[in-house]
């Protein structure tokens, strides 16, 4: 059963923005909206400042290229071949 959000939660075209509370209650029913396609956007604080969006893992990054930001058409660099490291390790702390 999916729980119908009708409680201070605010649409931005067809993205929903929820506050941290409404997502900490009801977590397991808002992953079930997301696996199913949904994009939900995290309110913080009072104004409900949108600080993240929770996106299906399907629309994660593209592997290959990455863009370098700040620095793209200032800097490169170049990888190894036959060097391996996950998203996790390389964001790891």
């Amino acid at each position: 059963m999916v729980y119908s959000f009708l409680e201070n939660h605010h649409e931005v075209g067809s993205l929903r923005t929820l506050g941290v509370g409404e997502i900490k209650a009801r977590f397991s029913d808002i992953l079930e909206q997301v696996k199913g396609g949904e994009k939900i956007a995290v309110g913080y604080g009072k104004k409900r400042k949108k600080v993240a969006i929770i996106v299906p893992y399907e629309e994660k990054t593209p592997e290959g290229k990455r863009r370098l930001g700040l620095l793209q058409g200032k800097a490169r660099f170049k990888v190894r071949a036959g060097f391996k490291m996950s998203d996790e390790e390389l964001l790891a702390p």
